[in-house]
This record gives structure tokens, C-alpha cells and sequence, in this order.
């Protein structure tokens, strides 16, 4: 018998590898994996191994490089040990007992108690909510950190653009931390860098991919987080991104296409634990510590706050136990027996999740779920519909925000004790891959103030009906359920 010929000789090599790479993913895509995620990448792999294991290489590790696994640990261990000189405390009395036990999740799994004597405020004023950034900048004494997973120097960002370099100039520390790639894909990025280097703003991107310098990852991780915090005194979290509420993107002003944001301003302790979300990402960034010692001016009280008002500050992301926001959302969510109102822009659930969504609106709960009309990404947008069949068949009344605007908000309100506002959406990015931050604060007098902005939403939205969603194509649907098997993909 002759010698194979080379190109048999390649189709046995590329059979064989196929063969291991099949047999590899068997024994090892399952481990440490949701159950629905491991059968995804097998499912990919073992219809394409090549393509598949290569795309498993790049995307399917969370973790991130070792530097930076090990600054994150320090990091997270030093604000640890000093949370009770923060004097992040609450009585107890104050809230229910079962939104106790949920307190002291987020403390073991995030790190932050929960405090008490806060105050308030919320902003679903997109420029409003900038501004009045600003206008706290210009009171600022000491430091301000500010950190946007997209962040735009332009029109409407401005103010606090220019609030920030007159911090400077009066000696006021300024500190900037924002998403390399997520900020990149905005439009005038580099001429943001231009601007920000002619000043004294100390800034950084975050999770920069640069392999050269021994930073890489998964490239799809992302540290979405929004935060400001002037003095450790003042500080807003929410769902903004810093930039004009069409992203900078010609498209988006023809279509007439804008974000709906809310944000929350608070004063009290509970500032000095969205404070120590923020050093401990700068730290991982650049190795340096932060003062966590607020510099407390005096109380700026307003006639829309809420006072006295419980909260606490649940960070999330790799390296962080796992999926402590995802744990919090359903632990809530099952402690439902009136009302659920949910806001998410991406609503793509793990099984957990939608069997807590599910399961309270089966048990006699009121649930509601406002999204968008149109979704600002394909993919998403059609992997979050593919799951609209089985809310409705349960009971949950779905609410689609008006196009061109895309409603970006995420919050959910339960019952009339406890409401949770913040950047993370329902979907298992958010859960799994992005770094987050979310806010509970369980106050009646909170809840009925978001239930009002929710009131809004439902006034301006159409209800999306089981039969008006039966008459969706049949190429729809399936596009639907491609994308809902990508989503899964973690």
C-alpha cells in the first residue's frame, strides 16, 4: 500500500482533532458552568470543534489576568476591614425580617452592609441629572471620583466636563475611571483623550485590552458601572451613561432615538460605600490607594428627597462571588406577594430568574415588565423577545416603551417595602460578565416615589398582548430562538 496522499493525510489529522476537541469539551465545558450555558458552547463546538473551541478560547473565560485578580482581592479585602469606621449601620427594626436576611447576603457576597440616615433623591432628567452633577463639582472641597462604563466629552456633557477642570484649578482632587472599549466605540473618543489630557483630571480607562503590556482577557468584559461622588458626602449611581442622550451616533438623530435614564442622588453614609466601589476599581486600575475619609458638608436638603432611608451598595462582577446581583434579584423577587414592577432595557433571564418571574405572577402576584418597543441591539433585542411567550403564558403584563426611545432605566420595585435601582440589567451579561452596581433600598416611601416614575412609563407604553404576539412571523421567531441560544453563551 502506497503513502497516503497529503491531502488524506490532513483530512485524517482534521478528523482526529475534531474527534479530541469533542471529547475534550465533553469533560470540561460542563464544570463550574449554569447547566444551560455548559450546553450551549457544547452545542457550538460540537457541530464546528474548531471554530467553536477557538471561539470558546476568546469568550468563554470570565477570569481575568492574574495582576489584576490579585490587586482585586487587596482591594476588596481593604474596604473589608475598614466598612465599620464608615459607620455603615441601620436598625434593624426598620425593615421586614426576610429583607434582613437578603441584607446580609449582599454583605457576604459584596462585602458592603447596609446603612442607615440616608437621603434620597431621584433623577429621570436626563441633562437635568448632569447638570446637577456639576453644580455638586463646583461645591466640591476635597475629591471627586467619577467613573461611567461610556463616557463623551460633548454638548451635553459639558457642564461637568468643565465643572471637573475648575475643581482642579481650586485644588480639588479629580479622579475619572471609564470602560476602554466601551467608551471607544462612541464617537469624538479620541478627541476626548485630547481634552482630558490638557488637564489635571487624574483619569483612567478601565479593563484596557493591550497585550503587548500582558492586559488580556475575554474581550467582551465590561465595567459598566456608574458612578459619581463629591467628598464622599454626595454621590448618584443609576443607569446613565455619560454622554448626550443620542450617544454621539448620526443614526440615532435621524431615527430621533434617545436613552430614558434614571439616576438617584444620595447623601448620608451609605455615599462612603458607593465611594469604596470606586477606589477599589481605581486601585485595580493603577495601584493606587484611596482615602475612603468622607469630607461631610452640610445637608442640602430638598423637598422631593426621601429621608431616613436605609441602603446598601451591592457591587457584582468577576471576581466577586458569583452572581451576587442575580442572587439578590431573585431572593427578592420570590419575597413578593402583591406586586413586582421590573424595568430592564435587556431582559434576557437565566432559568433562575424567570422561574422567580414566573413563579410569582402564577402565585397571584402582580407582575409587570416595562422594556423597549424597539431594542438598540439585534441581537439582544431578539433574544430578549424569544422569552416574551413565557411570561405572558404566566400572567406577567408586559409594557413596551415607545420607539425611537430606548428605555435604559433599570430598577424593580416589590410590594410597597423595597425597591433596587442601579446599571445592571436583567440578562446574563449582567449577571455573569459585566462589573455592576446596584442599590436596595428597602423604604415604602422610595417605592412609592419609583412607582411614580413607573406610572410614566406605563402611561407612554402599549401592552403587548399573548394573541398580538402569537401573529409574529415564523423567520421571527426562529431568529428569536438563534439569538436566545447565543445570549446564552457566557
Amino acid at each position: 500500500m502506497g503513502a497516503l496522499e497529503p491531502t488524506t493525510t490532513l483530512g485524517f489529522l482534521l478528523l482526529t482533532l475534531e474527534v479530541v476537541l469533542r471529547l475534550v469539551a465533553l469533560g470540561v465545558i460542563p464544570g463550574n458552568r449554569k447547566p444551560s450555558t455548559g450546553m450551549a458552547w457544547l452545542l457550538l463546538i460540537l457541530v464546528e470543534p474548531i471554530i467553536g473551541f477557538t471561539i470558546f478560547q476568546l469568550f468563554g473565560r470570565t477570569r481575568l489576568e492574574g495582576r489584576r485578580m490579585a490587586r482585586q482581592r487587596r482591594a476588596i479585602e481593604a474596604v473589608r476591614a475598614p466598612s465599620e469606621a464608615l459607620h455603615l449601620d441601620y436598625d434593624e427594626a426598620t425593615i421586614p425580617a426576610e429583607l434582613r436576611t437578603v441584607a446580609e447576603l449582599n454583605r457576604r457576597l459584596g462585602a458592603l452592609p447596609m446603612s442607615g440616615g440616608n437621603e434620597v433623591q431621584l433623577w429621570p432628567d436626563y441633562a437635568g441629572v448632569i447638570n446637577e452633577m456639576a453644580a455638586e463639582v463646583d461645591r466640591a472641597r476635597s475629591f471627586v471620583h467619577v467613573e461611567f462604563y461610556i463616557t463623551a466629552w460633548d454638548e451635553v456633557t459639558d457642564p461637568l466636563f468643565q465643572a471637573l477642570v475648575r475643581a482642579t484649578e481650586r485644588g480639588v482632587v479629580c479622579r475619572m475611571l471609564f470602560d476602554h472599549l466601551g467608551s471607544r466605540g462612541i464617537p469624538g473618543y479620541h478627541s476626548m483623550l485630547r481634552r482630558l489630557r490638557g488637564t489635571e483630571i487624574r483619569w483612567r480607562p478601565m479593563l484596557p485590552i493591550q497585550p503587548l503590556r500582558g492586559r488580556f482577557r475575554r474581550p467582551d468584559l465590561r465595567n459598566h458601572r456608574k458612578i459619581l461622588v463629591v467628598d464622599g458626602s454626595v454621590g448618584f449611581t443609576g443607569s446613565l451613561n455619560l454622554t448626550e442622550p443620542g450617544y454621539n451616533k448620526p443614526k440615532n438623530h435621524r431615527l430621533g432615538r434617545e436613552w430614558v435614564e434614571l439616576m438617584v442622588r444620595l447623601e448620608g453614609p451609605v455615599v462612603g460605600a458607593l465611594n469604596a466601589v470606586f477606589a477599589t476599581d481605581w486601585y485595580v486600575e493603577t495601584a493606587e490607594a484611596v482615602d475612603l475619609v468622607p469630607v461631610h458638608g452640610a445637608p442640602d436638603r430638598r423637598p422631593d428627597e426621601v429621608f431616613e432611608v436605609p441602603c446598601q451598595v451591592v457591587p457584582s462582577g468577576p471576581g466577586i462571588v458569583a452572581e451576587n446581583n442575580l442572587r439578590m434579584f431573585t431572593a427578592l423577587i420570590y419575597s413578593a406577594t402583591e406586586r413586582i414592577s421590573l424595568t430592564s432595557p435587556y431582559f434576557v433571564p437565566d432559568e433562575s430568574l424567570l422561574y422567580a418571574v414566573t413563579t410569582a405572577a402564577q402565585r397571584g402576584v402582580d407582575v409587570e415588565l416595562f422594556v423597549s418597543e424597539v431594542s438598540d441591539q439585534f441581537m439582544v433585542g431578539h433574544a430578549q423577545a424569544s422569552y416574551y411567550r413565557a411570561l405572558l403564558d404566566a400572567g406577567v403584563r408586559i409594557y413596551q416603551y415607545p420607539a425611537p426611545f430606548v428605555l435604559h432605566a433599570k430598577h424593580f420595585t416589590v410590594d410597597d417595602k423595597v425597591a433596587v435601582v442601579g446599571s445592571s440589567n436583567m440578562d446574563m451579561r449582567s449577571f455573569g460578565l459585566n462589573f455592576e452596581v446596584s442599590l436596595m433600598l428597602p423604604d415604602p416611601e422610595v417605592v412609592v416615589k419609583l412607582r411614580e416614575v413607573e406610572d410614566t412609563y406605563r402611561a407612554l407604553s402599549h401592552e403587548l398582548t399573548l394573541d398580538r404576539w402569537r401573529e409574529r412571523p415564523a423567520r421571527t421567531k426562529y431568529v428569536d430562538n438563534v439569538m436566545r441560544l447565543t445570549a446564552a453563551l457566557q
